[in-house]
């Protein structure tokens, strides 16, 4: 497949490549690449929010970068289908003014959320061994295995040489698909020259090499022969060959698997209806139809393996799903690896298990998941085969970042011609000219917050008045005022929600009314008849008072009442 779109020929420009996110957090992924008035963005990430801010539903990558080249983004193209590098696609395609590449899969995947945000891009599906050209760009796809089927390492070749960008990856060795790893492409891209290689780093910090997904069948296959009641599986909903594997066993146990959770339902029909699923005849079954079999002869896979509030897991655990319940002799199984920062409320959810008598497996009582990304000897692996000239890592925090670089430096230190290893940040402009490779520059990078209640995005101040309300509660003095006369009718009152007062909260709120008394008596009447300058003075007398009486410092918000 070739698909080509013209642009002026660039032969002499500079090429940069900018890291909009992933470089120093887990999530985020996002890279422009950038060539006289063609850019290509790959991938767009998400990441899900901390316990710190409240309300939001979503974080992706600032955007600023593509919106100052407005009109110039002519491609999104897409490494693989998960959430940390599709998530952001619908906030992206505003800005782009060019087609939506990837794997069909990932184009899949990506659909959901577009179809939600009510978007119809130009969509350009691509498999390994395909070229496109875009402008000065010509890009090239490279299978590579990882923890899903049909993901893609990309090879740029532009007027100053050929960049790499790995995406996600592992070298699985014995793939469910029967794809392997191009290996040999990689060596023949070494042989050739490569300018610089962008290198997954999530694992970098694990000593040897990653499993294969086959590697947990035999995990789980203690675990169906060995539990007497139903199996309830969380994992990822994207981890299709995990889905697979449960499958499978579902149908040689005699078990009835039922997929539970929106997430685990959607991918689960695209997988099939792609091809990356298997399921035999008569093995499914809805959720609703789950109750109707004895415990024994039912599995589930469910969405949750984060702690996720409102995902299948939780409301199981709480006993608050309509249709699975969990009882002594079922058994929970984690298949996951817990993101960073998750840990809290992933615990929370094992608790509530445990308080129904109901057995927990997570991988580290059991072999029942590995990660889809290459553990050090891996990285080594392809760094060697590649042989770039320059080095960037990219995908994970600070501390992988610059692990790999130590690595790499050690790596290639026996070479004819080392590699320089750049470890760069968010928003760094790594330039290719004449020159050579170098951080030239720094453009706009961060954090966008996004509420999924309503349009738009979750400002600084916003996100701190939550945070306030979260601590400190709010307090809300409400007075009527005759607006002709300044006279004050009936008696002023302080409701407060998610304020205690040690010394007794309603004692100190009818304290408190008095003091906006007393406050409003002081004022003039041409004051009291203005109701900007007497929420002004009530908020300020009533926040001092209570500081004084309790040291806390509530949200105060007055309501005056014009009468």
């Amino acid at each position: 497949m070739s698909v080509s779109v013209p642009v002026a020929p660039a032969a002499a420009l500079a090429v940069d490549v900018v890291p909009l996110g992933g470089l120093g957090e887990f999530g985020l992924n996002m890279m422009a690449i950038s060539c006289g008035d063609t850019t290509i963005v790959i991938d767009a990430g998400a990441m899900f929010p901390e316990a710190d801010q409240p309300g939001v539903d979503l974080i992706v990558p600032d955007l600023a970068y593509l919106e100052s080249r407005k009109g110039q983004v002519k491609a999104l193209v897409l490494t693989h289908g998960h959430e940390d590098h599709i998530g952001a696609v619908p906030y992206v395609l505003p800005h782009l003014d060019g087609a939506l590449y990837g794997t069909p899969l990932a184009l899949a995947f990506a659909g959901k959320k577009l179809e939600e945000h009510g978007l119809e891009p130009a969509t350009v599906a691509v498999r390994p061994g395909d070229s496109v050209t875009i402008g000065p760009f010509t890009l090239e796809f490279i299978r590579v295995t990882h923890s899903m089927p049909d993901c893609v390492a990309i090879v740029v070749r532009t007027p100053q040489g050929v960049l790499l960008h790995t995406g996600d990856f592992k070298i699985d060795q014995t793939p469910m698909d029967g794809e392997a790893f191009d290996l040999h492409r990689f060596a023949q891209l070494g042989a050739e020259g490569v300018l610089a290689m962008f290198c997954d780093s999530t694992n970098i910090d694990r000593r040897g090499y990653t499993g294969s997904e086959m590697d947990v069948e035999d995990g789980f296959e203690e675990i169906f022969t060995s539990t007497e009641g139903k199996i309830v599986v969380a994992t990822f909903s994207s981890s299709l060959y995990r889905l697979q594997i449960v499958a499978d066993l579902a149908a040689q146990f005699d078990r009835k698997l039922a997929f539970i959770g929106r997430g685990m339902n959607e991918n689960s029909a695209i997988a099939q209806r792609l091809g990356h699923l298997h399921l035999q005849s008569g093995v499914v079954i809805k959720d609703s139809d789950v109750p109707i079999f004895p415990a024994q002869d039912v599995v589930c896979l469910v969405t949750g393996s984060q702690g996720e509030a409102n995902a299948a897991l939780s409301r199981i655990a709480i006993n608050d799903h309509r249709h699975v319940k969990l009882a002594e002799g079922d058994r929970v199984v984690i298949s996951a690896r817990a993101i960073p920062g998750n840990e809290k409320a992933i615990g929370r959810v094992l608790n509530h298990i445990a308080r129904r008598g109901v057995d927990v497996v997570t991988e580290s009582s059991k072999h029942i998941h590995v990660s889809g990304h290459g553990a050090e000897e891996e990285l080594k692996l392809v760094l060697s085969l590649v042989r770039p000239k320059y080095f960037v890592p990219i995908h994970g925090e600070f501390r992988q970042l610059a692990r790999h670089a130590k690595v790499a430096g050690f790596v290639t230190r026996g070479l004819p011609s080392p590699v320089e290893v750049v470890t760069a940040e968010d928003g760094d402009v790594l330039r290719f000219d004449a020159s050579g490779g170098r951080v030239a520059d720094k453009t706009a990078s961060g954090r966008v917050l996004i509420d999924g209640t309503r349009v738009g995005e979750v400002g600084d101040e916003v996100l701190r008045d939550r945070r306030h309300l979260s601590t400190d509660g709010m307090v809300m003095p409400v007075v009527a005022i005759n607006a002709r006369t300044g006279v004050v009718e009936g008696v002023p009152e302080l409701i407060a929600r998610g304020f205690v007062s040690d010394e007794g909260t309603a004692a100190m709120l009818v304290a408190g009314a008095q003091v906006v008394s007393r406050a409003i008596e002081e004022c003039s009447v041409e004051e009291r008849t203005d109701p900007g300058l007497m929420k002004d003075r009530i908020r300020t007398e009533v926040r001092r008072f209570l500081k004084k009486q309790t040291g806390r410092r509530p949200m105060v918000l007055p309501v005056v009442i014009e009468i």
